[in-house]
């Protein structure tokens, strides 16, 4: 049911005030002792507990590539999903005693896969009587205590999220996602479980769920005048000393965020990505930091608080559930009190165990009926693509992004006074493994040139305009000069740039100098045969997370809205290959852009 705002408020009121109440006590140890402390000539007693991590598991349940129709498999053969992380925790659980552990998430679960998508879309949850979520089984399951909040929860929507919530055994924690009336928290900014040692005493581990101040930018359609995202570091440390003060003897952040301290939104929004690190170094009395969002591996890093000189211990697991975080903390009772004596952390490879039958056992009717849907044909190719080579060439792969999306802009401003305008569209290249193989297309095989919930939007921008998104989006190429050796291999990703913050935008034709530095790439740019007007006028054709400033390019988050709509883009693309029947590069492939040395095209 859709969520009015007299609903959301009430739901953000009870969690904000209900916070303290969330958390529960891990079973009692079959071995008691009493308390030792100094002074009556025996060792202080000591506790060791381990909090088990995951992050951006993004609707990974199965060890499966829903866009390849088998096992997931990759260069590092790595393996995914929940079922696979479930053996390791069970593993873990034997070695530790299940109740000297817990385990986290730190966030963007429910999006990703064409099992969460199907789940949101297809048989949606939020429907009457709806299933139950995927994720939602799996992490009930296994057995979660508690999940930070992802940037990627809210691309459903609030009530989708809403659902899910619900459906969870655990709590979604997000200390700085706020109401924007009332700027409480909307969901439990933290949980406190108690584990209770051999002597009785109880351990309280703390908490604290952060997610990302981008979702207000990213998901602008979604939560804009409904929730806040201010910055960890505040939240953090408004939070922290609460904890501490109600008798967290450790305080654990799972944080939705990197490390590096960058933002890809830039000063769009004053608080920065990918906090961490910052969060660790500006805030006293955490031990350990779950990082999530920047899908890296980091086994363990130590990071200084330079107000008290203490270590912080933060890891990242691998996404998709390949990695599993352990942080094992040892504590010492002196003086009636614990306190954290020794925090270390290391991951666990999903690829060393077999998938937890239980899981794929409990789930095996949802997974098969979504392996059935993306296996809908739904038209033919008369030639095989690829994006193998997408991003340093144009391939008429990306070339059909474009056009399907020209044509539905220009369908849509039909009869309107922007219709005589030419219609330029921008797309990247999200997966460098997708492809549409010659013959039968499948829903796959169209779903896999858009793995993200992106919708479309219309945008109105000059020439000049144009040459500065295309001079941003080339920055992507590393310099090479005239005559040095080309390596694909290190080409693209220059200043960690991701391939889904490349554009290649259609309907103009022009060239990419590699030799050239940054910000003077571009030359020969050229509308209908001539050089671009400047002044000249034109509709940009652009998914929401790019006119919401996703990547920070030039203008176009700025740009008058000529025209939105809420289906997916890859929705549309489904669409037009069934309407149309038939997928011909020969009607919308061309060479409208390459990169070139000194006017000498490199391929």
């Amino acid at each position: 049911m859709p969520l009015d705002r007299r609903t959301f408020l009430e739901r953000s009121a009870a969690a904000g005030a209900g916070v303290a109440l969330v958390g529960g006590a891990a079973m009692p140890a079959e071995a008691t002792g009493r308390d030792h402390g100094h002074g009556h000539g025996r060792p202080p007693q000591r506790y060791s507990l381990t909090v088990m991590g995951t992050t951006d598991l993004h609707g990974n349940v199965f060890n499966w590539d829903y866009f390849t129709d088998k096992e997931f498999d990759d260069a590092a053969h790595n393996d995914v999903g929940l079922a696979k992380i479930s053996t390791l925790v069970d593993q873990v659980r034997a070695e530790k005693g299940h109740r000297n552990t817990l385990l986290i998430d730190a966030g963007d679960t429910i999006q990703g896969t064409q099992l969460s998508y199907y789940y949101a879309k297809v048989d949606p949850i939020t429907a009457k009587r709806g299933p139950v979520h995927p994720m939602a089984q799996a992490m009930n399951a296994i057995g979660y205590d508690a999940a930070a909040l992802g940037n990627h929860e809210f691309n459903y929507g609030i009530p989708v999220l809403r659902k899910f919530e619900e459906q969870c055994d655990f709590p979604l924690l997000g200390a700085n996602a706020l109401d924007a009336k009332t700027l409480r928290p909307a969901f439990a900014p933290y949980v406190i479980k108690k584990l209770r040692t051999p002597s009785g005493h109880d351990v309280k581990v703390a908490i604290l769920g952060l997610t990302n101040p981008g979702i207000a930018i990213w998901d602008k359609a979604n939560v804009q005048g409904k929730m806040t995202f201010p910055g960890l570091e505040e939240k953090a440390a408004k939070w922290v000393p609460k904890l501490r003060s109600m008798g967290a003897d450790v305080v654990i952040v799972s944080a939705h965020s990197g490390t590096d301290g960058s933002s890809s939104y830039g000063d769009q929004v004053p608080y920065v990505e990918n906090a961490a690190t910052l969060v660790a170094q500006q805030v006293p009395g955490i031990d350990a930091i779950l990082v999530g969002h920047a899908h890296q591996e980091i086994a363990e890093r130590r990071v200084v608080n330079t107000k008290t000189g203490k270590e912080v211990v933060l890891s990242e697991p691998a996404k998709w559930g390949q990695r599993l975080t352990l942080f094992d903390i040892e504590l010492v009772r002196e003086r009636g009190g614990w306190s954290v004596e020794r925090v270390t952390s290391k991951v666990l490879n999903s690829n060393t165990v077999a998938e937890d039958r239980r899981i794929t056992g409990l789930l095996a009717d949802e997974h098969r009926k979504v392996v059935a849907y993306v296996n809908q044909v739904i038209g033919t190719s008369s030639a095989a693509m690829s994006t193998v080579e997408a991003p340093w060439k144009d391939e008429p792969i990306i070339d059909l992004i474009n056009h399907v999306q020209t044509e539905t802009v220009k369908a849509a401003l039909a009869g309107t006074e922007w219709a005589a305008l030419p219609v330029l569209s921008q797309a990247s290249c999200f997966s460098r493994t997708a492809a549409i193989p010659a013959g039968p297309v499948t829903i796959k095989d169209a779903a896999g040139l858009y793995p993200f919930e992106n919708t479309m939007e219309a945008r109105l921008l000059t020439g000049a305009q144009i040459k500065e998104y295309l001079e941003f989006s080339a920055k992507y190429y590393v310099q090479t000069p005239a005559g040095a050796v080309v390596d694909t291999s290190k080409l693209t990703n220059a200043a960690n740039t991701p391939d889904y913050n490349y554009d290649a935008v259609s309907g103009l034709t022009y060239e990419i100098d590699i030799a050239k530095p940054a910000g003077s790439r571009i030359v020969d740019l050229r509308f209908a045969g001539a050089a671009l007007d400047p002044a000249a006028k034109f509709v940009l054709a652009v998914n929401n997370y790019r006119a919401s400033g996703g990547g920070n390019f030039p203008h176009v988050a700025a740009a008058q809205q000529l025209w939105a709509n809420s289906n997916e883009i890859r929705n549309t693309i489904i669409e037009w290959v069934r309407a149309t029947g038939t997928v011909d590069p020969a009607v919308f492939g061309s060479v409208d852009w390459t990169l070139t040395r000194d006017g000498v095209p490199v391929f």
